[in-house]
């Protein structure tokens, strides 16, 4: 019995090192290349108005929603071939409507499919990525 157990022991643990070789072999041969957009395209929503707007912030350049100055580092989507994914780091500062310091809200990496994934938490303002996209 004990030797049934101990067999049964040393094939779980060449499965396991079996499975971790291919995971790691799979995943250096098939990497993905993002390919860069010159711009994200970000759906805004004023929580106290309603209001949803469409934002075309480029890359390098700020773009003003509210009192939201964003600011897009960069913006990355998958090949066509690849499950949809768009990936932007974003820095947001709150320039407030009292002529004060901007104010560091948030600055990360967000992704399109999954945007509580890492969310911009606001009282008034909801960013999320849309695509990235090139002109």
């Amino acid at each position: 019995m004990i030797m049934h157990q101990a067999m049964k022991r040393h094939h779980m643990l060449l499965i396991l090192v079996f499975f971790l070789f291919w995971t790691v072999w799979a995943g250096t041969a098939y990497a993905v290349t993002w390919i860069d957009g010159s711009k994200a395209r970000l759906q805004a929503l004023d929580k106290i108005t309603a209001r949803i707007s469409t934002v075309e912030a480029p890359v390098g350049a700020s773009r003003f929603f509210g009192t939201l100055e964003v600011m897009v580092n960069r913006c990355a989507s998958q090949p066509p071939e690849e499950p949809p994914e768009n990936a932007a780091f974003i820095t947001i500062h709150d320039r407030g409507y009292n002529g004060l310091e901007p104010k560091l809200i948030f600055s990360g990496w967000v992704f399109s499919s999954s945007p509580a994934v890492s969310a911009l938490e606001h009282p008034v303002y909801d960013l999320t990525l849309l695509a990235c996209v090139d002109d």
